[in-house]
């Protein structure tokens, strides 16, 4: 398999994995998809929509997905967009009470190895 073929990933819900976004492009690839492999350390595996809220608690947290970054083309996210999370910063998130919903059908299911489906479906879209 090459660098560009999309292998078959399933979501937290044991059904093939879906495109969380395509604008902004998310996913550790920039593919769309909120998929993993042992190069992405921060596993961002978790497809999720962006509130005030939580966007002011990664920034605090020192990732700030709200200002652009031109050299690197990114627009900066805003209230509403998807976009692929790592798995333990939406943990970090949720045990602070500011968890962004999420879309279980683009999670990959190597999200269960940090967060459970249970608390994954308390805060579906």
């Amino acid at each position: 398999m090459n660098a560009f073929q999309k292998p078959q990933k399933l979501n937290v819900l044991n059904k093939p994995l879906v495109s969380c976004c395509q604008s902004p492009m998310t996913g550790f690839f920039r593919d769309g998809y909120c998929r993993t492999n042992e190069q992405d350390f921060g596993r961002h595996v978790i497809c999720a929509q962006m509130t005030e809220e939580f966007l002011a608690f990664t920034k605090k947290q020192g990732n700030d997905l709200s200002t652009p970054v031109p050299d690197y083309g990114f627009p900066g996210l805003q209230p509403g967009d998807r976009w692929c999370l790592c798995a333990v910063r939406w943990k970090e998130a949720l045990e602070n009470n500011c968890a962004p919903p999420v879309f279980l059908e683009a999670c990959e299911i190597a999200a269960l190895s940090v967060v459970s489906l249970e608390e994954l479906l308390k805060h579906q879209v």
